[in-house]
């Protein structure tokens, strides 16, 4: 391995380790972090309730990772894309490279690990682009040291719907054909970004948590919000709304995390019970080394649902 590879792949190593934080969870949470044994709102669309809600930050600020410059890494191009109230926020995204042709292309919106994105995020991306997609990875407010405030899997949905309407007004893209992933923080994302819209032909969250409540238990440090009113939780946490999904899913995490077993088949059956094509599965590995064969996984999911 030459040292310009080898480098490479330790920045990636690291990114990828610290989205683990996103998303480890231990076995034991405390009773008052437990998701209701029936959610009070689960028949409640989710969009909609987004529509009332608006998170209580008490404290205002960055995203709490360590980052890196978000210049463009080698086959991507920086793009600008806007968010927020009256789109107050302008937010850096990056684009794989590619030629307009005659027939619009399908596109992923991937949504990395971790609360800030770097080059190692964006090295796992090869296979989408190999089997022809665009992909787009946005950044979310706070994080790389761009504007808003990071508040922890609630406006930051917001985010990923206006970096959506970005990727899929970019000249050669079919909108028709709009997917979305996501690792670790990302997939949780994914989950509740696919609930509040219909623009996804399909989503693939890896490793992500639908359970804030227990999320947040294992760590309260990235609480930002008011932890003394359970709706705060409840946004956040897919398990509540597992039956506004709008678009087919496929949970994957790897067998060395059988700590999402339980959460991964309590959502997969709340959502059926409302009539949602939803799969889940492991891949042998663990939070990092099972990622590459979930890639593969939900590129064979989205040809699948497109077909």
């Amino acid at each position: 391995m030459t040292k310009d590879k080898d480098n490479t792949f330790l920045r990636q190593r690291r990114l990828l380790l610290a989205g683990m934080a996103g998303a480890l969870v231990l076995p034991r949470v405390a009773d008052a972090f437990d998701v209701p044994a029936e959610p009070r709102l689960i028949t409640r669309d989710y969009a909609k309730v987004r529509k009332h809600f608006h998170t209580k930050l008490l404290q205002k600020g960055p995203a709490p990772d360590k980052y890196e410059p978000l210049d463009a890494p080698v086959g991507a191009d920086k793009i600008f894309y806007r968010s927020g109230y009256g789109g107050e926020l302008e937010l850096i995204a990056w684009v794989s490279k590619y030629k307009r042709e005659s027939k619009p292309k399908p596109a992923v919106l991937f949504l990395h690990g971790g609360n800030a994105m770097g080059r190692g995020h964006w090295n796992l991306m090869d296979p989408y682009v190999d089997a022809g997609y665009v992909v787009m990875m946005p950044t979310m407010r706070g994080e790389n040291g761009q504007m808003g405030n990071f508040s922890g899997f609630y406006d930051e949905v917001d985010d990923v719907l206006s970096a959506a309407d970005r990727l899929a007004h970019l000249p050669g893209v079919d909108a028709n054909r709009l997917f979305i992933a996501g690792h670790s923080i990302g997939g949780t994302l994914t989950m509740l970004a696919s609930m509040s819209t219909e623009k996804f032909r399909a989503a693939a969250p890896i490793s992500g948590n639908p359970d804030a409540f227990r999320f947040f238990n294992r760590y309260p440090q990235d609480i930002r919000f008011d932890d003394e009113n359970s709706h705060e939780f409840e946004v956040r946490t897919a398990l509540c709304y597992a039956q506004s999904f709008k678009c087919p899913v496929r949970v994957v995490h790897g067998t060395d995390e059988s700590h999402f077993n339980d959460r991964a088949g309590l959502l997969a059956s709340r959502a059926r019970s409302a009539g949602v094509r939803i799969e889940t599965d492991t891949v042998t590995g663990n939070h990092t080394s099972a990622l590459p064969a979930e890639i593969a996984q939900s590129i064979r999911f989205f040809h699948g649902v497109a077909a």
